[in-house]
């Protein structure tokens, strides 16, 4: 994903939750069904993208990605919250609800 398309991404009114991974993580394995359920509960109110640290190394870094998986949800382009490890539907869905989704 290029910086500009990614910036553009990010800007949306709409949440947009970010899922940092690896190929060869096996929580980032178990992180996919999860946010697959997340995506039919919520339907639109959400869009929710991958982004492989490995095919993206600049977004990383520039979010300071250290572990995997990490979640950040941005809204109108600010980060709004940021999980490391693997996250629950439950919980997801709680912090959705606190940034208003």
């Amino acid at each position: 994903m290029g910086n500009g398309r990614f910036n553009h991404v990010i800007n949306s009114p709409k949440p947009v939750l970010l899922d940092f991974y690896a190929d060869w993580c096996t929580p980032c394995k178990l992180q996919e069904p999860v946010l697959k359920e997340l995506k039919n509960d919520l339907k639109d109110a959400v869009r929710i993208l991958k982004v492989d640290v490995n095919k993206n190394p600049l977004i990383a870094t520039r979010y300071n990605i250290r572990s995997i998986p990490t979640i950040m949800i941005f809204k109108n382009g600010s980060v709004a919250w940021t999980g490391r490890g693997l996250k629950s539907k439950d919980e997801l869905i709680q912090v959705l609800k606190k940034i208003n989704v």
